[in-house]
């Protein structure tokens, strides 16, 4: 899938809920079914700097397939199943879909309006560092 049909889906998933609650909570579910992060990875290189909470990104390139990787974990369940939600859209997609990626579905499922000032700024930090991996892999 590419990642703008990614990012419909999942405007389809959070418009079949009226209530925040029910969103924040579909957004604690997808940060508890996330895989943990191995320990090797929480350096404080993969910390994102910006967040409240502590994010650690983890993303490996295959230059081969053309494809990044993304691993990430949080202290904090909202956070987490942010960082999940991203990490649904951009996993698996080249560099430069990555870099070309419009990230419309955070306003459209209004959440950057629904997070502290904050959140909010924790959020663009984790889509800037994803985006930097991006440029740097496109880089190699």
């Amino acid at each position: 899938m590419t990642i703008q049909e990614l990012q419909n889906e999942v405007i389809e998933e959070f418009q079949d809920f009226d209530d925040w609650m029910d969103k924040y909570q579909l957004l604690i579910d997808l940060g508890s079914d996330q895989a943990p992060l191995d320990e090797k990875y929480k350096t404080p290189e993969n910390l994102i700097d910006g967040c409240q909470s502590r994010v650690w990104l983890q993303a490996d390139y295959d230059k081969e397939e053309d494809k990044i990787t993304f691993q990430a974990e949080s202290d904090a369940l909202i956070v987490k199943g942010i960082v999940a939600l991203l990490i649904r859209v951009l996993n698996g997609h080249s560099p430069q879909e990555i870099i070309d990626a419009d990230m419309n579905f955070l306003d459209e499922i209004g959440l950057k309006d629904h997070l502290s000032p904050t959140r909010s700024n924790g959020l663009l930090a984790m889509v800037k560092k994803m985006k930097a991996y991006a440029i740097a892999f496109s880089l190699k």
